[in-house]
């Protein structure tokens, strides 16, 4: 099929590199986005290089050093077990950014196909699929998520999809909104003259220019996803022992708090300080892709 040139393309507005540009000179502006991006890049390359600086084997158990507070050779100090809770935070991240990522790639995934959908064939189809997203979103998500691990076998393949499977909600109907603004543009009119598909209408043409609100929903989405598999490990439902999580780390550390603040001082900042990352940049990639804010 021909592609699309010359006054179609230029009705769709500025070029997607250019507005890319834009919004990358905005979000460096923004300094609070910026610190965030810091953050988040902090963690994720202590999660990448885990075995080279973790200083000591995450489940190393030293008799001789239980309970210790922070020092030189233990920064975050020792555990129940004397395991290293610096080296146990270090891998835990692992765990966490796992969840976060696979569990919102799912949910962005189901989200898309739903939303996609319901905005552009409209009618019925919207109907339905909006009325269950509805249903879906009356349901308490962390009591769901409750009750399907408890039915099932904690692990953090299942964690991952019962996140993703109850979390798709809100970028379906971020989707449906892009969809059904732009799915009377005249780059999208042209398209069908040409007698294109409705599914390369739908992936080629719309999606791509309706990805920004779903790229700031997936970038705060992780650090949802993050504190659900904290609570659920903080829970005894989430990775299961003796792999290290932040959520498990806390729940032993509110055994001993009293007598180690550290167990569940660090592991909390931890949660807090990415968790915090991911929204504040989530808010500075919204901000930097509405052409609205670029223009103040």
């Amino acid at each position: 099929m021909a592609r699309l040139t010359g006054p179609v393309q230029r009705s769709m507005g500025t070029s997607p590199s250019r507005t890319a540009q834009q919004a990358y000179v905005h979000l460096r502006r923004n300094w609070l986005a910026a610190g965030g991006g810091v953050l988040v890049v902090i963690v994720f390359a202590a999660a990448l290089l885990a075995p080279w600086i973790s200083p000591h084997d995450p489940a190393q158990i030293d008799v001789k050093s239980i309970l210790l507070g922070p020092s030189i050779q233990h920064p975050f100090g020792t555990d129940e077990l004397g395991r290293d809770v610096l080296s146990r935070m270090i891998w835990g991240s692992r765990v966490s950014l796992e969840v976060g990522f696979v569990a919102i790639g799912i949910a962005t995934f189901i989200g898309i196909l739903i939303g996609a959908a319901a905005g552009y064939y409209g009618g019925a189809v919207d109907s339905v699929l909006m009325r269950f997203v509805d249903i879906m979103l009356s349901l308490p998500t962390i009591f769901l998520v409750l009750v399907v691990i408890a039915i099932l076998e904690p692990s953090i393949i299942n964690i991952m999809i019962v996140i993703g499977l109850t979390s798709w909600m809100e970028p379906a109907r971020l989707v449906r909104a892009e969809f059904i603004s732009l799915k009377e543009r005249e780059f999208v009119t042209a398209a069908r003259a040409l007698g294109a598909a409705d599914g390369r209408i739908i992936f080629r043409h719309i999606l791509p220019n309706g990805l920004s609100p779903i790229l700031v929903s997936a970038t705060m989405g992780v650090g949802g996803a993050i504190l659900v598999e904290s609570a659920l490990s903080f829970l005894g439902l989430g990775v299961q022992p003796p792999t290290p999580s932040w959520g498990s780390l806390l729940s032993s550390g509110k055994d001993n708090i009293e007598i180690a603040w550290w167990l569940s001082v660090f592991p909390g900042l931890a949660i807090l300080v990415t968790v915090l990352g991911y929204n504040v940049l989530g808010e500075g990639i919204r901000d930097a892709l509405d052409p609205r804010q670029r223009e103040r």
